[in-house]
């Protein structure tokens, strides 16, 4: 039986089987082959001949990855993904295998990705919440909130020590001062360590609720994530406007499921007086002095008050 190269020559002809045969040294001779095969040294160039494919894939997609254009232009097979091989024996053969594996940008996207899931908001654009944060950004924007941000840097990293608390923070300031931001920073920073968050912006939230009352099975849903969500973000609290079945049926509700298991916290223009004031007043019964103190009981004793001192940046550029 002719040899494999001869039969090879006669298909092909001299001219191209010399060509397709130095294709072959190179791949052979390149110097990631050889570090493999110095890491498996029972390959045999029979054994690494009949893998040459695997080889040139290998060399192609680590060449790529070393001047990485990044994960929208990556060029490999998969994008994000390089090719990796392995080798064994099996029946006196040496054997190649080849396997895709994540790059790093890839599972920085993918870890970010989770984080961005960890983190839901209601009646508030993604954007607001789902957003690079830093320390140096915030003190920058204003340093008149210096304060605030070293408190909520504080609590963010307590957590990450200690692990859930069961007090919450209330930040409490001017218009556009950075509250929610502040917020949003926290929730990002600990859906890092794996807690599932949510804000919500009462305002809308309490407006909607009267949406519910028809749909009961979105309610209770609603209502049963706010109570178990590690940590909860009322944002604007004491804008919205009450009526008694809100605050005495959804919001007493949740509060009082949550005190002593997970920490709660808040955002408001008012004080915790000015917001007990707020409580004790609703559209249909009037004021009810009992019903908006029995609400704080749920709140102030569960909050460290942040004063958040600084100029209003909204529609500032």
């Amino acid at each position: 039986m002719e040899p494999l190269s001869e039969v090879l020559k006669q298909i092909a002809g001299p001219a191209q089987f010399q060509e397709a045969e130095e294709r072959i040294r190179a791949v052979l001779r390149h110097e990631l082959v050889a570090e493999f095969r110095s890491r498996h040294p029972f390959l045999e160039e029979r054994d690494l001949r009949v893998n040459v494919n695997k080889l040139r894939q290998y060399i192609v997609e680590q060449a790529n990855c070393t001047r990485c254009p990044g994960l929208a232009d990556c060029p490999n097979e998969f994008a994000g993904h390089t090719t990796l091989l392995e080798a064994g024996q099996a029946a006196g053969r040496g054997w190649i295998y080849d396997k895709k594996v994540p790059c790093r940008l890839w599972l920085a996207r993918q870890h970010e990705s989770a984080i961005r899931r960890r983190v839901r908001s209601f009646y508030l654009p993604e954007e607001a919440v789902n957003r690079p944060y830093s320390i140096e950004e915030m003190l920058a924007a204003d340093k008149k909130r210096a304060m605030a941000v070293k408190r909520v840097y504080d609590y963010v990293q307590l957590t990450i020590r200690e692990g859930l608390q069961t007090k919450g923070l209330y930040l409490v300031g001017g218009f556009g001062t950075g509250k929610t931001y502040l917020m949003g920073y926290l929730l990002h920073e600990l859906a890092r360590q794996g807690y599932g968050g949510a804000i919500v912006y009462m305002p809308d939230f309490m407006e909607d609720l009267k949406n519910m009352i028809a749909e009961p099975q979105k309610l209770q849903e609603t209502v049963e994530l706010f109570k178990r969500v590690d940590l909860l973000v009322l944002d604007d609290i004491g804008a919205e406007i009450l009526n008694p079945w809100a605050r005495d049926h959804v919001l007493a509700a949740i509060l009082n499921f949550r005190m002593n298991r997970k920490p709660t916290f808040y955002t408001s223009n008012h004080s915790l007086e000015a917001l007990e004031q707020h409580f004790s007043f609703t559209d249909r019964d009037g004021e009810d002095e009992h019903r908006g103190r029995r609400l704080m009981e749920r709140i102030a004793p569960f909050v460290e008050v942040v004063e958040v001192y600084g100029d209003n940046k909204r529609g500032m550029r």
